[in-house]
């Protein structure tokens, strides 16, 4: 049920990040928004997917492969891609279900952040080296081996990313003023994986006026990423939206409480006063 998944979501905000499975996460997240759905299913599917390319590494290593980087990178792209058929949505990228775990399993479609958790969940269950990156936009993984190192698209079928490529999509998502920098490569925890996939459908959510399934969306984040304090922010300005006066007061008051920032407080400050004085 709903209720079961955000009590898991809770009990992940209490884990370390090792020790966070992603892809349970990413299926409760998926299961708060579609409470009917048994998620056996699901789990089947990740373990057979998982299956396949463990058979598809031994079968190639026993025939001479070297395990190589492109090894890898030709096992994780066969399947996921050529066997199991999973894609980019271009045709419909805003569409809600590319952001929902659950329904990008049904679908075999997603975004590069729902496409790029079946990328660490494959590589990591391998016991291969993988990471999301915090480039901006669209969502990269980053497969090692030794000292070797090579970056994915996962949305685009699992492309490589020379630095032309990286400059070319940075350019494409942020503008064509921007340029590279080192914090792009940045490894990100898996918290900030399901954060990220949250925003993803939270700010679909507002564009939609869905404004009382993106406060759903927001206590998911803050159930298993207790930190992310400004989701306070978020909930206070959706409910305020809703006419959801008391409950727009708290969350702001919260929001004041946990931000570390004077220009911040000082902004949700004068927020809050023209809420108290609507309520007025």
């Amino acid at each position: 049920t709903a209720d079961e998944a955000l009590s898991y979501l809770r009990h992940i905000g209490g884990m370390a990040d090792g020790e966070i499975d992603l892809a349970e996460a990413a299926l409760a997240l998926g299961l708060i928004f579609l409470p009917g759905v048994h998620v056996g299913r699901y789990r089947q599917h990740l373990r057979k997917i998982s299956e396949q390319a463990r058979e598809e590494y031994a079968a190639r290593l026993l025939a001479g492969a070297a395990d190589d980087l492109a090894l890898r990178v030709e096992i994780l792209r066969k399947v996921l891609h050529e066997e199991q058929g999973y894609a980019g949505d271009r045709k419909n990228y805003d569409d809600i279900q590319n952001v929902n775990f659950i329904r990008v399993i049904e679908r075999r479609k997603g975004l590069p952040i729902s496409l790029g958790i079946l990328y660490l969940v494959m590589a990591r269950g391998m016991g291969w080296e993988c990471e999301g990156l915090s480039f901006p936009g669209h969502f990269l993984v980053r497969l090692e081996r030794g000292g070797d190192r090579v970056i994915l698209d996962p949305f685009d079928e699992g492309r490589v990313m020379d630095a032309a490529n990286l400059r070319d999509l940075l350019k494409s998502v942020v503008g064509k003023k921007a340029e590279l920098s080192h914090d792009y490569y940045n490894a990100v925890s898996s918290r900030e994986v399901l954060v990220r996939l949250e925003n993803n459908l939270k700010k679909r959510l507002i564009d939609g006026e869905d404004y009382a399934a993106a406060i759903r969306a927001a206590d998911a984040i803050g159930a298993f990423s207790p930190d992310e304090y400004r989701i306070y922010l978020d909930k206070g300005v959706l409910h305020a939206k809703l006419g959801q006066g008391a409950e727009a007061v708290a969350a702001l008051e919260a929001y004041i409480a946990r931000t570390p920032y004077a220009r911040e407080k000082q902004q949700a400050h004068m927020l809050l006063q023209q809420i108290k004085s609507s309520l007025d």
